[in-house]
């Protein structure tokens, strides 16, 4: 890794002017989440039901008596020994947000298409304690289009991210967010899919401010780094500086 060598003077103009450009896309990330709130909203009127670790849980049971409900769409089918790499990168971040949206009126729940007993397992496995349902006996994953058929994948009509095409597996990540209204009635408000939702990934933000930034430019795709957290192997040490005094 080169890098230019400036004195601090010349390093601090250029840091104002690179705080003028963060500060621009800082006020575009605000008019864009506004865009976002402001989207209208769809009445979901199927009455899916979904497996938990309580058993039957509505989508409006989900919402753990709150108004606003995030929905993480997991990527483990079912039969799969494991989750999705990149959903578990993913969902080691969830852990830690759940008592300050709960403060906000937001619950959050991930939901896969494995039956219950699968993710229950690997839940277990990885530590977590966030809310996951099955919704192996509802249609939610086809109708938020995360799950595809054998024939949708081979003949290219998967339906993915807004577009008609195809998809490395039967299963895709996603994001949903639900409203429920005084009357009990639930909306849909808002789903975002692939690099829609890099930015749950806390992991990532700090790693763009490193000057090696997420170093994957190398890589066979940009995720291919990534492992289940109990997967990786010992991080390098760094080597002893060397000791002048023999």
């Amino acid at each position: 890794m080169q890098q230019r060598i400036v004195s601090r003077e010349d390093w601090l103009a250029e840091r104002k002017w690179l705080l003028a450009k963060e500060k621009e896309l800082t006020k575009a990330r605000d008019q864009l989440s506004a865009a976002r709130r402001g989207l209208p909203w769809v009445k979901v009127d199927k009455p899916y039901v979904f497996d938990g670790a309580n058993g039957p849980r509505s989508l409006s049971d989900l919402f753990d008596g709150r108004s606003q409900l995030i929905v993480y769409h997991f990527m483990l089918g079912p039969g799969w020994v494991q989750g999705c790499p990149s959903c578990s990168y993913l969902a080691d971040h969830f852990g830690g947000a759940l008592p300050h949206l709960a403060q906000r009126d937001v619950s959050f729940t991930a939901v896969s298409r494995a039956p219950y007993v699968e993710i229950a397992a690997y839940k277990k496995r990885m530590g977590w304690d966030f809310g996951w349902v099955s919704s192996h006996r509802n249609d939610f994953n086809r109708d938020f289009h995360v799950s595809f058929t054998a024939d949708e994948l081979k003949n290219n009509k998967a339906y993915y991210n807004y577009a008609m095409g195809t998809f490395g597996a039967e299963e895709a990540p996603g994001l949903s967010v639900f409203a429920r209204n005084d009357k009990g009635e639930v909306f849909h408000t808002y789903s975002t899919y692939a690099r829609g939702i890099d930015i749950l990934a806390g992991a990532y933000t700090m790693l763009d401010f490193v000057p090696k930034g997420r170093d994957e430019a190398a890589l066979p795709w940009p995720m291919a780094w990534v492992r289940r957290h109990d997967e990786y192997e010992p991080a390098p040490q760094p080597k002893a500086a060397a000791c002048c005094c023999g």
